[in-house]
């Protein structure tokens, strides 16, 4: 059974930098996109950001291009977040997931939460 475990959010002020970390297990991820996306309260779901596990180009929402680096540690089967010059409009639950290059299948993590004040 896969599971996606998120760490690292927190409060922060802004300008300042987090690291979350996605703990991927249960599963072969080598034909998985992983990603991040959030939700701010009253607001739908956001693409953040997302990676091939098996290499190549990173992908990121223009909100956040510039400041947020995705990787991954294949050895460590897991995904980072990278969040610098943090805006409060970055506030949000941030939630990796695991979606199948070519099955319908989609996993996401319990979340974790980022609040970033002015």
């Amino acid at each position: 059974q896969v599971q996606l475990v998120e760490s690292g959010g927190g409060s922060v002020q802004a300008g300042g930098s987090l690291r979350l970390s996605c703990a991927a297990s249960g599963g072969i991820f080598s034909s998985y996109y992983m990603g991040w996306v959030r939700q701010a309260p009253g607001k739908g779901g956001e693409f953040v950001a997302r990676i091939r596990w098996s290499g190549g180009p990173t992908y990121y929402a223009d909100s956040v291009k510039g400041r947020f680096t995705i990787s991954r540690d294949n050895t460590e089967n897991t995904v980072y977040l990278q969040m610098n010059s943090l805006k409060p409009e970055d506030t949000a639950v941030y939630y990796c997931t695991a979606d199948h290059e070519r099955l319908s299948l989609n996993y996401r993590g319990q979340g974790t939460q980022v609040t970033v004040s002015s």
